[in-house]
């Protein structure tokens, strides 16, 4: 067979059956949540072009090599939803850089975030004073949150520090 035919047909057929394969193991795989998230979503999409381009790999290859990944991906966040440990090994914590008027230099120098990317998050939520924000978060994918207004509890910040000391009391339950 051609390399041309080779790629238009094994590349169709692989990248339906990695249709397929996404389809069937869930939304979580092409998550991004964390850098392990991520680097699933890089590894399929270098198995798509490795079948694509190569004629010596086969369709089987290609198909066997999505499978192995996504199965890969769910053993790990099964078990990191069911261990501390596993959780903590795969998954960054998201960090506070902006706090109440103060930007947090050591944190922001430690996470390699300067001020002006700290404002430009501020300013993609649509908030044009600096002082109108309560909060802006690293999180664990990269991103950043803005949070304009902290409520009492500030219950969407307790995994992130200073507030995760305050919440040890009310810590989250690993299910089983």
């Amino acid at each position: 067979m051609s390399p041309i035919w080779h790629t238009i047909i094994i590349g169709t057929l692989s990248y339906i059956a990695l249709i397929i394969v996404l389809r069937v193991s869930g939304k979580r795989t092409l998550s991004k949540w964390n850098a392990f998230d991520f680097i699933v979503t890089i590894a399929l999409g270098s198995t798509l072009a490795t079948s694509l381009m190569s004629n010596s790999v086969t369709l089987g290859q290609s198909v066997t090599a999505f499978i192995v990944i996504v199965l890969l991906q769910f053993v790990i966040t099964f078990f990191s939803v069911r261990s501390v440990g596993m959780r903590k090994l795969i998954k960054a914590e998201p960090t506070l850089l902006f706090y109440r008027g103060e930007y947090r230099y050591d944190t922001m120098h430690s996470e390699r975030v300067v001020e002006a990317e700290v404002r430009a998050a501020i300013r993609e939520n649509g908030i044009a004073d600096v002082e109108k924000v309560s909060a802006v978060i690293l999180e664990t994918d990269g991103g950043f949150s803005v949070i304009p207004e902290l409520g009492d509890t500030n219950s969407a910040l307790k995994d992130v520090e200073p507030f995760r000391s305050e919440s040890n009391a009310h810590q989250e339950q690993t299910p089983r």
